[in-house]
C-alpha cells in the first residue's frame, strides 16, 4: 500500500480521526451514528485516512495505527482512556474482597485499581509494579510483597526470571492482569516476552484471573503471545466488546463485566 501522508482531511474526516484518538478504536456503525451519515460515507472516510497512514481497519472497525513490537510511551499510556481505566478499576475494586490475596502486574489500568483498593482491609498484595507498591503500602493494614528482577526504568515494571520464581512460591485468590490486546481469535499478547512470562506465572499461581481491558485492546494487534481466553475468569472492560468476542467469552465460560458509567 502506498500512503498519502499529505493528505488534508475534511472537517468531518478531521473530528473521526480525532474521535478515533481519544477512544484509540471505534466500530463503523458507532462512527455512522455519532456523524449522521451513512455507513458507506464512514467507510470511505476510514478508507481515506487509513490510505494515509492515519488509521488502521479491522473488520468491522478502526483503530490508531499501533506497532506490533513495541508499545507506545508510558506516559501516554496513562493519559489514554483514562476515563474507561476509571471506570474498570471502580468496576474491580467493588469486586475485591476485604482479606483477600492477590498477585498484581505491570499496566497502567492496574495502577487505577490499586488507587481504588486503598479502602480495603486486610489485603495481601504481591506485585512485579514498584508504582503501585509505593502506593498501596500507605495503607498500613496491606502487607505488600515486591518481587525480585530487574527494574525497567520506563515503567518501574519489574520483570526477569528472578521475578517468574518468586511468584511460584505462591498461590493467590485473585491474580489481576493488563494486556497490550486481544487479538482477533481471542489471544491475550503483549510486547516484553519477560513481561508475558511474569503474567504466565500469575495465571498459573492464581485460583481466579481477572483481566482489566478497556475496549481499545480488543483487535490491538502485538508480538508475544500471553495466553488464550480460556484462561482468563473474569474479563472487565469499559464497552460491549466486539460480538466475535462476545462469543468467545462465552463459549470460554468467562464473564464479562462492563463497567457503567455511574
Amino acid at each position: 500500500m502506498i500512503y498519502c501522508y499529505d493528505m488534508s482531511p475534511n472537517p468531518r474526516q478531521s473530528e473521526l480521526l480525532n474521535l478515533v484518538k481519544s477512544q484509540g478504536v471505534a466500530s463503523i456503525d458507532f462512527l455512522a451514528d455519532k456523524f449522521g451519515v451513512t455507513l458507506q460515507t464512514v467507510r470511505r472516510d476510514v478508507q481515506r485516512l487509513s490510505e494515509a497512514g492515519f488509521l488502521t481497519r479491522f473488520h468491522g472497525g478502526v483503530r490508531l495505527p499501533t506497532s506490533t513490537t513495541e508499545n507506545i510511551a508510558y506516559r501516554q499510556r496513562q493519559a489514554l482512556n483514562d476515563e474507561a481505566k476509571a471506570r474498570i478499576a471502580k468496576a474491580i475494586a467493588q469486586r475485591v474482597p476485604n482479606g483477600c490475596s492477590l498477585i498484581m502486574n505491570i499496566g497502567t489500568t492496574i495502577e487505577a485499581v490499586a488507587r481504588e483498593l486503598m479502602q480495603h482491609q486486610d489485603l495481601r498484595i504481591i506485585t512485579n509494579n514498584l508504582n503501585i507498591a509505593t502506593l498501596l503500602s500507605g495503607n498500613p493494614e496491606f502487607e505488600v510483597i515486591v518481587t525480585g528482577g530487574v527494574v525497567r526504568g520506563l515503567d518501574q515494571g519489574v520483570v526477569g526470571e528472578a521475578t517468574v520464581d518468586f511468584i511460584r512460591q505462591f498461590k493467590v485468590d485473585i491474580g489481576l492482569i493488563g494486556i497490550s490486546g486481544i487479538e482477533a481469535d481471542g489471544t491475550l499478547r503483549d510486547y516484553d516476552y519477560r513481561e508475558v512470562k511474569v503474567s504466565r506465572a500469575i495465571i498459573e499461581h492464581s485460583r481466579e484471573v481477572w483481566l482489566a481491558a478497556d475496549h481499545s485492546k480488543f483487535n490491538r494487534p502485538a508480538m508475544v503471545e500471553l495466553a488464550g481466553m480460556a484462561d482468563i475468569d473474569r474479563v472487565f472492560t469499559d464497552q460491549a466488546p466486539p460480538d466475535t468476542f462476545e462469543h468467545m467469552m462465552e463459549q470460554a465460560g468467562v464473564e464479562c463485566v462492563i463497567a457503567s458509567i455511574h
